[in-house]
């Protein structure tokens, strides 16, 4: 990553404006982004888990399936946000080393 290129936060403003940073992708607030990414797909893999073994079960609750469509629709929120700000991140970089 260049310095130009803006790195999408996995956290929004107070007012739910998307943050943003710059720089090489080795700095404290970088930093801080990755592991909430991490932590945010390690959650979400155990929510894919724990909702393949609620179906299977086929004896759920109404109160069980809607909250987990909730927690589902939360994760999938945070991973597209995660692969929006890498895509970025990755369509950057190769334009960055193209020939002009």
């Amino acid at each position: 990553m260049t310095d130009a290129t803006p790195r999408l936060l996995p956290w929004s403003s107070l007012d739910g404006k998307p943050c943003f940073v710059l720089g090489d992708g080795t700095g404290f607030v970088s930093r801080m982004a990755d592991d909430i990414e991490e932590a945010q797909l390690l959650l979400a893999d155990g929510l894919i888990d724990d909702a393949r073994r609620l179906l299977a079960g086929r004896n759920w609750t109404s109160g069980e399936l809607q909250l987990l469509t909730v927690e589902l629709t939360e994760s999938l929120t945070e991973v597209r946000r995660v692969a929006k700000s890498r895509g970025a991140r990755l369509w950057a970089a190769s334009r960055a080393d193209r020939p002009n």
